[in-house]
Parts: structure tokens; sequence; C-alpha cells
């Protein structure tokens, strides 16, 4: 047998119900008051519109400006970007990979990243350049540069291995500031690969040319240029 509220319960929710509706309903009449007393406040003083306005596009045309400017104050540093042989030797390997990524992005490849670290699968840097070609660079350093450990073919067999089916590589390549054997640069030559070592680092380091007008025999661009 249900037992049945009692009606001075039910009578009690009730009451509360339409107490929150009226509440309910006097806010909305109030917010829509409010809205028609705006709309003709500068239905009335529509100058103070059109000043808003015209404050609102100076502002926003000031940020602009003052984004572009910044902009082009942080490029400044990055286009004049330079290193000595001597610097890049003195690095940790991990500041090493960095100075790569940062020479990439002062020849235009503004996407330029370092990935170098545990399970990197023989990529240390990756950065697509103005034309569209993707780079994919393991960077070998040296403590003590040209004195250090050559850079051997086994190194190159990592990159070759992954650069293009993993990475999705357009240039494969290895830079380093020390030296690379002959049978390595053999084994790049044949496998589509660019080295990069001590004399064409301090090249391109201390210099402006973009690193593919140093190497030889890059891939053409993806994207269609004036000179292509």
């Amino acid at each position: 047998m249900t037992r049945r509220r009692p009606p001075a319960r039910r009578r009690t929710r009730r009451q509360q119900r339409d107490a929150q509706l009226i509440a309910l309903a006097v806010v909305v009449t109030a917010v829509i008051g409010l809205v028609v007393m705006v709309v003709n406040w500068l239905l009335a003083h529509w100058w103070v519109l059109i000043a808003a306005l015209v404050l609102a596009v100076c502002a926003g045309a000031g940020w602009l400006y003052s984004r572009q400017q910044q902009a082009r104050w942080e490029a400044v540093p990055a286009q004049g970007l330079r290193y000595g042989l001597h610097e890049l030797d003195a690095l940790h390997h991990a500041k090493f990979e960095e100075a790569v990524r940062d020479l990439l992005r002062r020849d235009g490849c503004r996407d330029a990243q370092r990935v170098g670290g545990g399970g990197d699968l023989g990529a240390d840097v990756k950065a697509t350049d103005p034309l569209g070609r993707r780079w994919v660079i393991q960077c070998k350093h040296r403590r003590h540069g040209a004195r250090g450990s050559a850079v051997g073919t086994p190194d190159l067999q990592v990159l070759n291995g992954t650069a293009r089916p993993v990475h999705g590589a357009d240039v494969a390549v290895v830079v380093t500031n020390g030296r690379v054997t002959a049978p390595a640069v053999d084994f790049a030559r044949q496998q589509r690969l660019h080295v990069v070592d001590r004399q064409m680092l301090a090249v391109w380091a201390s210099g402006s040319r973009p690193l593919w007008e140093l190497l030889r025999a890059v891939p053409p661009p993806r994207r269609p240029t004036s000179l292509s």
C-alpha cells in the first residue's frame, strides 16, 4: 500500500517552484529592459557608438603594429646569428643541437625544432625550409672537435634507416663539429645523405648563406618559385 505525500508538503514544493519561476521571469524582464534602455540610449547618442568603434579600430591597429615591430626586432638577432668553431666545440651536445636549430631558423626555417633525446630515432633537429623541403638532421657533437672520434658509417646507417620512412625527410643530414671517415662519406653519397663536417659547419655557422646553398645535390623545391 503506497503512502501519499501530505498535501502541505506538496503545496510547499509547488510554491517554491512557482517562486523560482517568478524570480527568473523578473530577472529576464530586467535584463531585457536594460538592453532596451542601452539600445535606445545608443540610438539617441549614435556618435558615442561611432567613437567607440573608431577607438577599437585604432587600438587593434596599434596592437597589430606593435606585434609586427616586435617580430622584426626579434628577427634581427636571428638574421645576424654567427658561431665560431671554438664556440660550438665548447657546447654541451644538447646545446649544440639547439645551435643547429637556431641556424636553420636564421636561414628561414621558422618551424625548426630540436627533437633530440631518448628514442629520437636518429633525428635531433627537424625543419621545413622556405621552399617546402623537410629537413631531418642528426647532430654529432665532439667535445674535442677535430681531435675527437670521427663520425663513421654506422652513425649514418641509423639516419638512413629512419630519416625518410619514419620522419618523412626530403633532405637527411648529419652535422658534426668533428671529422667524418672516408667510408662514411662514400656511404652518404650512395644513399643520398648529406654530411656537414667541421669545415662546412664553419662556413655555415659563421656566414649568412643558408645550408641548402652549401650542399650539393639537394632535392628540388616542393613549392614552385620564380627560379624553379
